[in-house]
């Protein structure tokens, strides 16, 4: 549900950028798509398209530094870092890092913008100035560009740090050092299928389940195992007493003859439920074992178990 809100105010605010450089005026200066707005906005851009207000425009109030930030910002394909991150939101919008992720980006791509401004016109400090008095604007379009985004001291130092080639050179070449250390030491390739265990006097290989050609089976399906289960389960009484619902997660050894063993509690809702799954589970009728390559073979299989109070 919250994925598919999410997803309709993405293409809603998608749909509005698009419908605002339809219906409104715009200017093509310098090989660039300008729309004018009759709102008070500050210059913005997205995709390759820049805002600005008309008012300002037409009485020269947006200077060329503004429309220069914007233009880098295009060039640059900013857009596609922003609509990257905001599909990433909506997919994982329980991951606060994101927010994180997404304010470092658009953060690095004012300076970029900044850089390019700077390096067409070498004016730093009228730059800086400009900023200051368009820093109180607290005006932002969704999956757009804005100048006024993150207006800091940060950002201001960053104007006027040089470094050196060799500097720059080292950065990267311990980036790349780093990169290659971590691609080693994280990456594993998973070769075995298969390992030896020894359980309930039981010597064999044991396969995932993953890696079998056909799986086990309970006689009848596992809709005749859940059935089974119900039938054998005794509640205990403090469950009833508390009225206490949950999953108890097991795990448990299919034998090349069907039998059950290492049958352990993964996750247990309590009072006594698992020991109670346990007695159940020893009690479970042969199943039809995993094959493959046409032989029945060993396989680790888990399941939960849902326990619900009586109505």
């Amino acid at each position: 549900m919250v994925i598919f809100i999410l997803g309709v105010r993405f293409f809603k605010n998608l749909y509005a950028l698009y419908k605002t450089s339809l219906n409104n005026e715009y200017h093509i200066i310098e090989n660039q798509k300008i729309v004018l707005l009759q709102e008070t906005i500050l210059p913005h851009s997205f995709w390759n398209t820049i805002f600005i207000n008309k008012l300002d425009f037409e009485n020269g109030k947006i200077s060329t530094e503004l429309i220069a930030h914007e233009k880098a910002h295009l060039i640059q394909k900013h857009s596609l870092d922003i609509l990257f991150v905001a599909v990433l939101k909506i997919v994982f919008w329980f991951n606060p890092l994101l927010f994180l992720f997404e304010k470092a980006i658009k953060l690095n791509h004012e300076f970029l913008a900044d850089e390019a401004v700077n390096r067409q016109f070498e004016e730093i400090s009228n730059y800086q100035k400009m900023l200051l008095d368009i820093a109180s604007d607290k005006t932002t379009v969704a999956l757009a560009s804005t100048i006024n985004y993150l207006i800091t001291k940060k950002r201001f130092v960053m104007m006027t740090k040089k470094e050196s080639p060799i500097t720059v050179s080292l950065k990267v070449f311990g980036v790349g050092i780093v990169f290659v250390v971590s691609l080693f030491i994280f990456s594993s390739e998973a070769v075995a299928q298969e390992v030896n265990v020894n359980s309930d006097n039981k010597t064999g290989n044991l396969y995932r389940i993953e890696s079998v050609d056909k799986l086990p089976e309970f006689p009848g399906g596992i809709e005749e195992f859940y059935k089974f289960v119900g039938m054998n389960f005794k509640i205990p009484a403090e469950v009833g007493k508390n009225k206490i619902e949950g999953k108890t997660y097991m795990k448990f050894v299919i034998e090349k003859d069907g039998s059950l063993s290492n049958i352990m509690v993964l996750t247990d809702v309590g009072y006594g439920i698992g020991d109670e799954v346990t007695r159940v589970l020893k009690l479970s009728p042969k199943w039809i074992a995993a094959t493959k390559d046409g032989k029945a073979v060993r396989v680790m299989y888990s399941l939960p178990i849902k326990v619900e109070p009586e109505k």
